[in-house]
């Protein structure tokens, strides 16, 4: 992303005798298409081969930190969440990761999924959606209280205040006991997310449709075995 420097030394100048509007550079074309096919390839993801219905992913809003996960991480953390609600008998609460919600019900259309989430433009899947703003963290449905032992967790910005309150919306979702806690965050979180929640991180790095920056990491509480290659816990 450019800073406020490089702008203000691209903004246009107009003569007085100059009634043409300015005209956008071959790069700043190129770019605008390349963004606009990203954004159609997200919504066609969410849409069958065979022009069936099924959950459907909103194109990102990036004034609310929105940046889906490119397919290849999307399956395979789903494919993961998956199994794990499988064995243990449990619905995922997914929050703040519309991408995730969708790519489970793609997978598997029977999977119990709540989706936790501030935009309201995911009110569209109905009773899985569930209104969350991680600056209230416990302000949520009694019902949910305790209810999963598979929670996954992308919390919108990278920060340690950030992912404090999430850490308090996993401990009111969790159930008591085991529970199986997927974070997908930055790598700078790992220390953080060690301390408050006991997750270490996988050898699988997630990325994401639009390109990012920062370094992104998965963390489980979980030993993951020989799937996301493999957790890296430092002895």
């Amino acid at each position: 992303m450019e800073d406020e420097g490089d702008n203000r030394a691209n903004t246009f100048t107009k003569d007085d005798d100059d009634d043409e509007p300015p005209m956008l550079s071959s790069q700043a074309i190129e770019a605008l298409k390349e963004f606009l096919n990203e954004q159609k390839q997200i919504l066609l993801d969410g849409s069958r081969e065979d022009g069936g219905s099924e959950v459907a992913l909103m194109a990102e809003d990036w004034r609310l930190s929105q940046f889906w996960y490119d397919p290849e991480t999307a399956e395979t953390v789903a494919e993961e969440v998956r199994s794990l609600c499988l064995s243990a008998a449990s619905p995922v609460a997914c929050i703040a990761c519309p991408t995730l919600y969708t790519y489970l019900k793609k997978i598997d259309s029977n999977i119990s999924a709540q989706l936790l989430e501030y935009d309201k433009r995911f009110e569209q899947y109905g009773n899985d959606f569930t209104f969350y703003d991680y600056n209230q963290p416990e302000e949520l449905p009694p019902t949910l209280k305790h209810t999963y032992q598979v929670v996954v967790a992308d919390p919108p910005y990278l920060s340690k205040e950030c992912l404090e309150k999430v850490a308090k919306t996993v401990a009111f979702l969790a159930r008591p006991g085991e529970s199986y806690l997927l974070l997908l965050t930055g790598e700078v979180q790992k220390d953080i997310a060690a301390e408050l929640l006991g997750l270490y991180p996988c050898g699988f790095r997630p990325q994401h449709s639009s390109k990012l920056g920062n370094e992104f990491r998965l963390f489980t509480n979980y030993d993951p075995k020989e799937r996301l290659g493999g957790w890296e816990r430092e002895k």
